[in-house]
């Protein structure tokens, strides 16, 4: 763990997790705001969709560009990052979602910012209904981003698949919260307007999606040959494994632990 904490990568790594989510927040943000011409579904929907695809690319190669606690908590249990660098990139991605609400915020007329769109349940929904498409729709989000970025399978960038995943659970979610899937964007815009009302749906939904969509992916759809000991390293942040020839043209985020 330490070893891993003395690698300058660790803090591009960190750092990029900040930039990334503030830059998908402040987008995705603003295409909930209250201008006369009120934007649709669709228009907010391709907008997260745009956003994501773009964060995701931009931080690509240096963190893995997860921009989500939920997914970064999948990539934990998966043993495709250390404990160390999980923790770091969910603090980051909590400090990224508040600097791009806040920015956003800022440069926004007062008739019009409200509440940044903050995330509500619908007056007919349950609080365990809310909390249950939450699950619903970061499972499929974490789903695309355990497989698009796993290098057995997929050597491009998977910008364009998570991008698409948000934007389908937009389309869904907006008629029952107005779709979160993002502890971190959901925390950064309360904290920034003072608003609190349910945020622990906005947490427990998407971190229980997390989980299914790790047991799914690892037990029913995906056989991961880890052994006990190369889990336990990677915990550490001291895993050694040496890359094959296929995977040295695409990092991975085991491999960028090691930096």
């Amino acid at each position: 763990m330490w070893r891993e904490l003395r690698m300058v990568a660790f803090y591009r790594a960190v750092f990029a997790e900040i930039l990334a989510t503030a830059i998908f927040v402040f987008f995705g943000l603003g295409s909930e705001l209250n201008w006369p011409e009120k934007p649709s579904v669709l228009q907010t929907a391709i907008t997260f969709n745009l956003a994501a695809a773009t964060a995701v690319q931009i931080a690509w190669h240096t963190s893995g560009s997860h921009l989500n606690p939920a997914v970064t908590l999948a990539f934990l249990l998966g043993s495709r990052i250390s404990l160390a660098r999980a923790a770091c990139y969910m603090l980051a991605q909590m400090v990224g979602g508040i600097v791009g609400a806040a920015v956003l915020y800022e440069v926004t007329p007062e008739d019009i910012r409200g509440t940044l769109g903050t995330s509500t349940v619908r007056v007919n929904v349950s609080s365990g209904q809310a909390v249950s498409i939450e699950l619903i729709l970061t499972l499929q989000l974490v789903l695309s981003y355990l497989v698009s970025t796993d290098s057995s399978r997929n050597k491009g960038s998977p910008a364009i698949m998570i991008g698409v995943s948000v934007a389908l659970g937009h389309l869904i979610g907006h008629y029952y919260t107005t779709c979160s899937m993002n502890p971190a964007k959901s925390f950064g815009r309360s904290v920034v307007v003072g608003n609190f009302t349910k945020q622990w749906i906005f947490w427990v939904g998407p971190l229980i999606g997390a989980i299914l969509a790790f047991v799914f992916y690892s037990f029913v759809l995906h056989h991961d040959p880890k052994t006990f000991a190369e889990r336990l390293a990677i915990l550490r942040g001291s895993y050694d494994a040496e890359p094959s020839e296929k995977e040295k043209d695409q990092p991975t985020d085991s491999q960028e632990s090691l930096r």
